[in-house]
């Protein structure tokens, strides 16, 4: 069990609205094991998004058990589950939640300020690394409105790694992007799954999912498919392979046709997530 991040048995979410009852989730068993890369997959309304709330902890189960990095989640309180998201999970958004005239250094050492453990000490050297990790290292004190929509969302990136997490979750980290610079933030995500980071991202985008490793489909609040990516393909060389095509030629990525399950947010204000606390709209 010590390679498992994930593992959910019989998970259900149910909303209640006056008299009417919504299922949300029935029933979900997943599991995801350290150093995989998988893509939540479904259409408006199937439950990919209330199921990201939950693995996130910004959500609590009705039913069932969940274990991320061997807490049992579904047993915490808020503070507990604030706690757990700061130090076992790193958030990036489709719309980046970076704080506006802030620097970038200071955007990524935000997570580290809410730290409750005590152990990390150097916060400003942690937040250069994370960012000289996602070839950040020449802008440190860019504000976001000095940042491409790319570079931008490679901040969020190196603010979800600066904590070290068990787990990076990224909800359709590239819909506010470009096809050129999605494939870029795909290629980044690739390369920090290859140095062992545990990866489950979110989208609903058949171009986006074949990048991954594993492709899970989600449907009426069920896991309708659970199957390995075939023909899986390599963002850095699809990224070299565009550079050469005129910017009118290149498309999103590959075919729909080459995920082996294809296709068929929520986002929290940066200070929120970064110190564990949901905020409420």
């Amino acid at each position: 069990m010590d390679d498992v991040v994930i593992q959910t048995n019989a998970l259900t979410k149910t909303y209640e609205s006056g008299s009417n009852s919504v299922h949300a989730l029935r029933g979900i068993d997943l599991t995801v094991h350290r150093g995989e890369f998988i893509a939540v997959m479904g259409t408006s309304g199937s439950g990919k998004s209330t199921l990201m709330n939950v693995l996130g902890c910004l959500d609590t189960p009705t039913s069932g058990n969940y274990l991320l990095d061997g807490v049992h989640i579904e047993t915490l309180d808020k503070n507990q589950l604030a706690a757990i998201r700061n130090e076992k999970i790193g958030f990036v958004f489709q719309g980046f939640n970076l704080l506006a005239r802030t620097s970038a250094l200071e955007n990524v050492e935000l997570p580290l300020l809410y730290d409750r453990s005590g152990r990390k000490r150097d916060t400003k050297a942690m937040a250069i690394a994370a960012l000289g990790r996602v070839g950040l290292g020449d802008r440190l004190n860019h504000q976001p409105s000095e940042l491409s929509g790319g570079q931008q969302q490679r901040v969020a990136i190196a603010r979800a790694l600066v904590t070290e997490p068990a787990l990076v979750l990224a909800d359709e980290p590239t819909g506010n992007l470009d096809s050129r610079t999605s494939i870029e933030v795909m290629a980044l995500f690739q390369a920090l799954n290859e140095q062992g980071i545990t990866v489950v991202l979110v989208t609903h985008e058949p171009d986006v999912a074949v990048y991954a490793k594993r492709i899970v489909e989600v449907r009426d609040g069920r896991i309708r498919r659970d199957a390995p990516v075939k023909n899986r393909h390599n963002a850095a060389e699809d990224l070299a392979a565009a550079e050469l095509l005129p910017d009118d030629d290149l498309v999103a990525g590959p075919s729909a046709a080459d995920a082996a399950a294809g296709g068929g947010a929520s986002t929290e204000k940066a200070a929120a997530v970064s110190s564990g606390e949901r905020s409420v709209a």
